[in-house]
């Protein structure tokens, strides 16, 4: 795969920045509640509150949809994040509630894109955990059987019976959710925010959280906003004040990189006939997916951890880049002449359980880390719950399942730099010997007979 001419960007490759960034904060302000971070979460509680009457001031570092909420890869997941068998193994009992709220969650969205009449190109394929090997159709049907167990819909086939490129050797279809593009969804919630009550301030970095009394007062370079409650729905950034629990989630950067155009029929020859998702079964894994532009999106592979705040603006490594583009020439065997277009990345959050986590501390600070991959999903649903028990005092089954009762947390394992490393080597072990770049090979072989 060519990577000669990469745009590299430090934003999204899914849209263009909008034209119209609201001014920022230059006043102090009281109101009920501030809502910190203009992501999809935030905006959703915010939404949310104002459609209920409340009294919402929200306040972004850039503009709504800035961040990660724009930068993935689009797949709307109706399963939970993380290592499935790791969490059947530590936390079983939660694993029926975390599959109800993962399906919840992804009808949630579906239901705002109708309501709203966003454009975001939709497409309600579902997605799949795809198998490169043998192995890890093996590691398919035992998640296969989690999910089952715990009341979600999947099916297990070949990748002939369910639609996916023949280089893969079968996998899993999560029969809710499907693909979007991300940019255009997340500035389609931002323009239904700016046309509610909801006060908006962009390019308004908040530099302090404290409490005065009863209420919280937010400093930020233009002026104060003193509140009774605050929502921190900051995903990766939360940890710039010293108000957030200590270890509530590790700052990771994640790449994606798109390909340039393909003929349609080289497209065609693939056998994706479904076009869902796909994401394979690594420790780390990659995820592929088409585009309504005739292009194929890509990426992760590797986590790069945060070394501190405030977290920098940058582009992905061009060494990652690189990587990317091998490992899609491996999957995809009949493509490998093509360019890479564009790269970009991004700031997500992984909890030490890596499980989605909501909370509160004390009377009045609410908070939620609602991604660990999956939160183009779980965290707009995650956000219009915890409006919901602010206006109504009590909880929602779906948020009480992920609500911690204490804001402690242990220090999350295998996250540092050289265990991040040692899980990126266990997976490029695994390729050499599992055989899926011979799988790949013949599988294009019989697709491009047919």
């Amino acid at each position: 795969m060519k990577t000669d001419n990469v745009e590299y960007s430090t934003f999204s490759g899914w849209v263009d920045p909008p034209g119209d960034v609201r001014p920022a904060l230059a006043e102090d302000l009281t109101c009920g509640t501030v809502v910190v971070g203009g992501g999809i979460n935030g905006m959703s509680t915010a939404l949310r509150l104002t459609e209920r009457g409340h009294d919402v001031v929200l306040l972004e570092a850039e503009f709504c949809g800035h961040g990660s909420s724009s930068r993935n890869a689009g797949q709307l997941a109706g399963a939970p994040g993380g290592d499935l068998q790791l969490l059947n193994l530590l936390s079983r009992k939660k694993m029926p509630g975390m599959m109800r709220l993962a399906e919840h969650a992804a009808r949630h969205v579906e239901d705002f894109i109708a309501k709203h009449d966003i454009d975001c190109d939709y497409e309600a394929t579902g997605n799949a955990f795809a198998a490169v090997s043998r192995g890890q159709m093996g590691r398919v049907r035992r998640v296969a059987k989690i999910v089952t167990r715990s009341g979600g819909h999947v099916e297990v086939g070949t990748s002939e019976e369910l639609g996916i490129p023949r280089g893969f050797v079968g996998g899993l279809r999560e029969v809710v959710g499907g693909m979007m593009n991300p940019g255009k969804f997340s500035l389609g919630m931002r323009r239904v925010l700016l046309g509610s009550s909801a006060r908006v301030f962009e390019r308004t970095k908040v530099t302090d959280v404290t409490r005065d009394g009863a209420q919280v007062v937010l400093t930020t370079p233009g002026g104060r906003v003193r509140a009774d409650r605050v929502v921190l729905a900051t995903n990766a950034f939360a940890g710039e004040w010293c108000i957030t629990p200590r270890h509530l989630s590790v700052p990771i950067y994640v790449a994606e990189v798109e390909t340039e155009p393909i003929d349609p029929a080289r497209l065609a020859a693939l056998g994706w006939t479904s076009r869902m998702g796909l994401v394979t079964q690594h420790a780390i894994m990659e995820n592929y997916r088409l585009t309504p532009r005739n292009t194929i999106v890509f990426g992760v592979r590797r986590l790069e951890r945060g070394t501190g705040y405030p977290l920098p603006e940058r582009t992905p490594d061009p060494a990652l880049v690189e990587e990317l583009a091998g490992a899609f020439d491996t999957r995809f065997p009949a493509l490998a002449d093509l360019a890479i277009d564009r790269a970009w990345g991004g700031w997500i959050a992984i909890t030490s359980s890596w499980l989605p986590l909501a909370g509160r501390i004390g009377d009045n600070i609410y908070y939620s880390i609602a991604c660990n991959g999956h939160g183009l999903a779980q965290a707009p649903y995650v956000g219009t719950l915890i409006a919901d028990a602010i206006i109504d005092g009590e909880r929602h089954d779906d948020l009480q399942t992920l609500w911690m009762a204490k804001p402690k947390f242990p220090r999350p394992m295998m996250m540092g730099p050289l265990g991040l490393r040692t899980i990126w080597a266990v997976d490029r072990f695994n390729d050499l010997i599992n055989g899926s770049r011979r799988n790949a090979r013949r599988g294009a072989s019989v697709a491009a007979v047919r």
